[in-house]
């Protein structure tokens, strides 16, 4: 006996969440003088108080990710 193409097995796709539905990173932007006296340092924020320190640089701030809240 031979199986005909009859018999399917379907695989049940999981659905994903809409984009409005997922939980987005929200991070605050500090700047350099908070990255200064960071007790946690990350490359992020040194490498951003790095060029502050530089003559002249204008800064707008840099995401911390110590600062992340899901929203």
């Amino acid at each position: 006996m031979s199986k005909g193409g009859s018999s399917s097995k379907s695989k049940k796709a999981k659905k994903k969440a809409p984009t409005s539905d997922r939980r987005q990173v929200h991070m605050k932007l500090v700047l350099s003088d908070t990255c200064a006296v960071c007790k946690t340092p990350c490359s992020r924020g040194m490498s951003y108080l790095a060029r502050m320190r530089q003559s002249g640089a204008l800064g707008k701030g840099v995401p911390c990710v110590l600062t992340r809240t899901f929203g």
